[in-house]
């Protein structure tokens, strides 16, 4: 009697386990140590003068204490604020951005593409349902759209174009 409730108990867990619906990756950090990335300096807090003539809260808009959100966290990379447009794009980079908007841009691509990406990986997904393990299943879902570069490297070597060296393969 206990080896049946003991695999019934097994069965039961197995399926359970297997009805996690946590995408194709898993993005839990391997220990319970600080997030580096949640940490955001911030500019000090000061006490307005008056109180009444504080703006209304704009969701996603600039508040009192972070007054340019985007140019900060460019320096903050290293790059150079002062050298964005009014678009947002880099002044060096307008010539790149024109050609590839010369047939023009669609203003809902990246909805667009959310969509269509969730459709794949949900099909993509249905074979990977009951897990018995915690399984990253990006790799594995977009094995098809991957490029390997050693691969790559060859195909380019063996028709005589000067290529960069790769690292080491690990795959021997």
């Amino acid at each position: 009697m206990r080896i049946y409730l003991g695999l019934m108990v097994l069965a039961l867990a197995t399926g359970v386990a297997g009805c996690t619906q946590k995408g194709l990756r898993d993005l839990r950090p391997p220990s319970n140590g600080p997030d580096e990335f949640l940490v955001l300096p911030s500019k000090p807090l000061t006490m307005p003068t008056e109180l009444r003539a504080l703006p209304a809260p704009t969701p996603g808009g600039r508040n009192i204490t972070d007054v340019n959100p985007k140019g900060d966290a460019i320096a903050a990379l290293g790059g150079r604020p002062e050298m964005l447009d009014q678009t947002g794009i880099p002044a060096a980079d307008g010539a790149l951005v024109a050609n590839a908007s010369r047939y023009g841009v669609p203003s809902n691509t990246r909805a667009e593409l959310a969509e269509s990406d969730a459709k794949f990986r949900k099909r993509a997904a249905r074979s990977g349902r009951i897990r018995l393990f915690p399984v990253d299943r990006y790799a594995q879902a977009y094995r098809k759209d991957s490029i390997n570069p050693f691969d790559e490297t060859q195909r380019w070597r063996a028709s005589g174009r000067e290529t960069p060296s790769s690292p080491p393969s690990s795959r021997r």
